[in-house]
């Protein structure tokens, strides 16, 4: 009996001090002096909610908010410049709450992307690469390159699997699994609206703001 009472308390205790840990972790993000909850090595995975008809953002235009509702991300179309070589398909900023710049990415005919630091296309910004491997009516992968990071052997950096027309994704690093994406599935619901999406980042030191440039790309992935 006193055996059993001893591992109980013990049990008790660890479920209490686990979960102040994470709390704490949860108060720590959310007083967060970043413009974005991205460049630290949290403990937690990190939900960032996807649709075009958030509150406070004109309608059409991809924006990523927070658990409790604040734009944390959004995604604006810009024209480019017509005298670049090669000349981009498409050309998207991806901005944080405050409005300021932090990639600016580039699609091109050839099934691949390029993602630059700020609003620029100059070579020494060039975060990273993406090349698409994949193409069918349902799956799509994409291999990333990191510019930082380049060899001469060129081995992706990451890779990004899934669905872009059921908003699905899994991105790994080597094997480990850095974030997925899904639709807002609830229960016993027939019908999943595809205009709200999901996107957790798992604990790691890869930038958030990145992760999402990412799954931005992957959604334009079949065109």
């Amino acid at each position: 009996m006193i055996i059993v009472i001893i591992s109980s308390c013990f049990s008790l205790n660890w479920w209490v001090a686990e979960r102040e840990r994470l709390n704490k972790a949860k108060m720590e993000l959310a007083t967060s002096e970043l413009s974005y909850p991205g460049s630290g090595n949290w403990e937690i995975p990190i939900d960032l909610f996807g649709s075009k008809k958030h509150a406070g953002v004109s309608r059409g235009v991809l924006a990523f908010t927070d658990e409790s509702g604040n734009i944390v991300f959004r995604v604006n179309r810009h024209p480019p410049n017509p005298n670049s070589l090669p000349l981009p398909k498409d050309k998207k900023l991806l901005l944080d709450a405050s409005g300021n710049t932090l990639f600016s990415i580039y699609r091109y005919h050839n099934g691949s992307w390029k993602c630059y630091k700020g609003n620029s296309e100059e070579n020494k910004e060039l975060v990273f690469s993406v090349q698409r491997t994949l193409k069918t009516i349902t799956r799509v992968e994409l291999e990333v390159l990191f510019e930082a990071e380049r060899s001469n052997d060129e081995c992706c950096d990451l890779k990004v699997k899934g669905s872009p027309f059921k908003r699905s994704c899994c991105i790994y690093k080597h094997v480990d699994l850095v974030a997925q994406s899904s639709l807002m599935y609830k229960l016993h619901q027939i019908h999943v609206s595809r205009g709200k999406f999901r996107l957790t980042i798992f604990p790691g030191t890869i930038d958030h703001a990145l992760i999402v440039a990412l799954f931005v790309i992957f959604l334009s992935g079949r065109k």
